[in-house]
């Protein structure tokens, strides 16, 4: 059903699956569109995700749009914009389309390009990898539908070499695919606070649509995206089909295993296996390769180029495989999969939820997942998942409401993009956008004041401009350290002779010896040169070689799934998805934890350690372990569903009861605490523009990122 969601705009009546309008959504849409839709696409009907967006889209909603990945979301969104298009006589460009990454553009560019060309409008695709001369051609003739990323708008915003006030005049719609992706994290606090920029150039309410396959609270994603718009807020989430997903759990006990099963279940099929390393991509990869099947693989260390020549031949291929990270997740489509591997729990329900939605998309199919766990805590963790997904949990997105590092980045880029921006005008660029909501004014002050003491921005003629420290920081390379908000590790590029293969983390191949080989896109390599200068590593094919690691970000369980954890490993009950080797693994899991029956968070004293079990999740385990390291000494270790005591910490079993037994005193633990803690726990920056702010919004912003008051 489409539904209105209260206090998001003073909307129509509900619009409801069971009471439709007078008028179908196809015979709302444009005579062009209604003739290119049956003689061009060749469809009968719209399809009923296709008909609630298309009224809410006519009707001018901001809308979140809820479908399965190839449920056609981006038929039902853009169908109804071309349609207003065409009859409103809209300006180049009108609408724009917003996705997580360059993959999933390239993916769609054929399909929007199709859309749009039945009824004579142009789609053009701006990132990174399109050329300066491509751009200026754009810039004077825009297309109609301009796609790109949150990052690659803000170069466009910023750029003196992009006449953006006059390219943005004319927007009318905004188009968020993957939009659960953005708002988990800081690229969706960007994209929000570009979105009241980009109003503010068009001087209309631009409508937002935001596209999901999954999300546990669509409502509060459909308010986050509306910001300062006053527009009709509507949600479209029509039902699912009933089909019962084929899922199974096994072990396989390590990945030259993994490879085996996989190599050996649906033969002549094309499978998508789906691992949440780059190193282990790699591995998997070269294992399968040696086990005679076609892998291709997919991973964001790779270059454009080699990813695209998988994608094409995975596309046309049968008996193949496809080894990616969660990049293959957001909808890049490579045709009808028979099934999904995951290897090892996958990071979130939501996250499984898209992974297995990439097969069942054919009449008569549906969809099929297998997860091969490689060791025991993988194999519990991802029961207790199926459990959640199982009893219909999916976890909500919690989107930023205080990002004051966003906040800061924002500053700079207004200051390029003003060529120095009023001080009376800064805020009222973004203060509308949600993730500022919670922000307050002496805050904002704080923020301002620490980036003029710092010499980040200088103060001139009542105008911000860029001050030296802010020039240092954020000005090299052009600024590209200022487009992007998420932290990138220094990178080589890897070589072969005029090929570009892909790149790897600089603090890696630093550590090895000169004409080392290493493993890249499934071939090993050896280094023939580096030029450090200019980042650039080049190789040549070499017999063997080993598996570079990436820099990554540890994983930190949530609270509800290690809750979950406990109750399976305390269950007698097994599940039908396990398999024979699932059950046996579960069966020994469950009886070395039988002493989970003696306490809530049982206390076990080991010959060199002691384990507090308190299945709280990694960032409540974070701060509890600093707090007893405070009262006990050294050396206490944070886990997902445990704390492990050393050492110091160790000596006496007494004490670290009467430590715990303190902190779980009712109100024990307080956010001072958890400020307190937060820069020790995060070990390191989590955000370039953490110099921008000052201690008090530094230790609140880490705070929400790295522990939880359990």
């Amino acid at each position: 059903m489409a539904e209105e969601v209260p206090g998001a705009g003073q909307g129509p009546a509900t619009l409801d699956a069971a009471q439709p309008p007078n008028r179908s959504a196809f015979d709302r849409l444009s005579p062009a569109v209604r003739y290119h839709i049956v003689h061009t696409l060749g469809f009968s009907g719209l399809r009923p995700v296709q008909e609630l967006t298309a009224h809410a889209v006519l009707d001018g909603d901001n809308c979140v749009v809820l479908a399965p990945t190839a449920g056609g979301k981006t038929e039902a969104s853009f169908l109804p914009l071309l349609s207003r298009m065409h009859t409103e006589d809209w300006s180049a460009p009108s609408v724009l389309y917003l996705c997580p990454i360059k993959a999933l553009l390239n993916n769609q560019e054929a399909r929007l390009t199709q859309i749009a060309g039945m009824v004579s409008r142009r789609v053009f695709k701006w990132h990174g990898d399109v050329s300066p001369s491509v751009r200026a051609r754009f810039i004077e003739n825009p297309a109609d539908i301009l796609m790109t990323t949150p990052e690659s708008l803000e170069v466009m915003l910023v750029s003196r070499r992009v006449p953006s006030r006059r390219l943005f005049r004319s927007l009318e719609a905004v188009v968020i695919d993957e939009v659960h992706a953005f708002a988990a994290d800081d690229r969706g606090a960007h994209l929000v606070a570009l979105l009241e920029r980009l109003q503010r150039h068009a001087g209309r309410d631009i409508q937002r649509i935001g596209l999901s396959a999954t999300v546990g609270n669509p409502a509060e994603i459909l308010a986050w995206l509306g910001g300062t718009s006053r527009r009709p807020a509507r949600l479209v989430d029509p039902p699912k089909p009933s089909a019962s997903p084929e899922v199974h759990l096994d072990w396989v006990g390590s990945l030259s295993n993994a490879a085996k099963v996989i190599a050996q279940l649906d033969p002549g099929k094309k499978r998508l296996a789906f691992v949440d390393s780059r190193r282990r991509v790699e591995q998997l990869g070269e294992a399968l390769q040696a086990a005679g099947v076609t892998t291709f693989l997919m991973h964001s260390s790779l270059s454009a180029d080699e990813r695209r020549a998988s994608e094409r031949a995975f596309e046309s291929g049968q008996n193949c495989v496809i080894v990616a990270t969660s990049t293959m997740e957001l909808g890049i489509d490579v045709g009808d999969l028979d099934t999904v591997y995951q290897v090892d729990a996958p990071p979130s329900v939501a996250s499984f939820l898209q992974r297995m939605g990439r097969t069942g998309r054919r009449p008569g199919t549906r969809p099929r997942a297998t997860l091969l766990c490689t060791k025991e805590s993988e194999l519990v963790v991802a029961a207790a998942l199926l459990r959640l997904w199982a009893s219909g949990y999916v976890e909500p997105v919690q989107p930023e409401c205080a990002a004051f590092h966003v906040l800061a980045q924002q500053v700079l880029a207004l200051c390029l993009q003003e060529g120095g921006v009023p001080l009376a005008d800064v805020w009222a660029w973004v203060a509308g956008a949600a993730c500022f909501a919670e922000v307050t004014a002496r805050e904002r002050e704080m923020l301002l004041g620490q980036m003029l003491s710092a010499g980040i921005v200088v103060a001139a003629d009542g105008r911000l401009i860029l001050g030296s420290r802010g020039e240092a920081l954020y000005g090299r390379k052009n600024f590209q350290a200022l487009y992007a908000v998420f932290e990138a590790p220094p990178l080589l590029q890897v070589r072969w002779g005029p090929r570009d293969v892909g790149s790897v983390d600089a603090v890696f191949l630093q550590v090895l010896p000169p004409a080392s080989c290493f493993v890249l896109g499934g071939r090993p390599w050896q280094i023939s040169h580096v030029d450090w200068k200019k980042g650039i590593c080049d190789v040549v094919p070499a017999p063997d070689g080993k598996h570079l690691n990436w820099l990554g970000k540890p994983r930190l369980l949530a609270r509800r799934l290690c809750e979950e954890l406990r109750r399976t490993l305390l269950d007698a009950a097994e599940d039908p998805w396990w398999t024979k080797r699932a059950r046996e693994v579960m069966r020994a899991e469950r009886a070395s934890h039988g002493f989970l029956e003696e306490a809530p968070m049982p206390i076990v004293e080991g010959p060199s350690e002691i384990v507090w079990h308190t299945f709280l999740g990694g960032r409540a385990n974070n701060l509890l372990a600093r707090l007893l390291e405070e009262r006990l000494g050294e050396q206490v270790i944070p886990g997902n569903r445990a704390i492990k005591l050393r050492g110091g910490a160790a000596q006496s079993v007494v004490a670290v009861r009467e430590a715990t037994r303190a902190l779980s005193a009712a109100g024990a633990i307080t956010e001072a605490d958890a400020r307190r803690h937060a820069a020790g726990c995060a070990r390191g920056m989590l955000s370039k523009f953490q110099p921008c702010l000052p201690e008090e919004l530094e230790l609140r912003f880490l705070a929400r990122r790295v522990v939880e008051v359990p």
